[in-house]
């Protein structure tokens, strides 16, 4: 009976983690099957007064580079964002921390932002999506 108890409140666990994890009104949705990550909310970009700093990764921040920033995605992590309001996609890798403007969930490079065409705008709605294909890439140490 314990065992049958405590892997019922495992699998709750594991099925409330998106929607425990997400910041704010960023809201954890169903994507497309196989995505192991699902978050909804605003996207911002950051580009030219960062460019060539270090990010969380110790990578140098390329604006030209499909990267971003999220909070709690382990850097390297590869992820779908998706324009919700013109359907473009971008894949970009996670090397930064951030974005820490609440209701936003993710900070893109210059690149990903044109890739979504909301450079003008400044901020979208968007979806953002892992998969266990889009593994994480190992982080070089410093």
């Amino acid at each position: 009976m314990l065992k049958r108890i405590t892997w019922a409140s495992i699998a709750i666990a594991v099925a409330l983690l998106p929607i425990l994890t997400t910041d704010g009104p960023a809201q954890a949705q169903m994507g497309r099957p196989g995505a192991v990550y699902v978050q909804r909310g605003q996207a911002s970009w950051y580009g030219p007064g960062f460019h060539g700093r270090k990010t969380a990764s110790g990578e140098r921040f390329n604006q030209h580079d499909l990267t971003a920033a999220h909070r709690k995605l382990p850097l390297g992590t590869k992820a779908t964002v998706i324009n919700l309001d013109n359907g473009k996609t971008v894949e970009v890798k996670i090397n930064d921390r951030g974005p820490y403007v609440r209701g936003r969930i993710i900070d893109l490079s210059k690149a990903a932002a044109e890739r979504l065409g909301m450079k003008d705008a400044g901020t979208t709605l968007v979806r953002l999506e892992v998969t266990k294909a889009q593994s994480v890439e190992p982080v070089r140490s410093r």
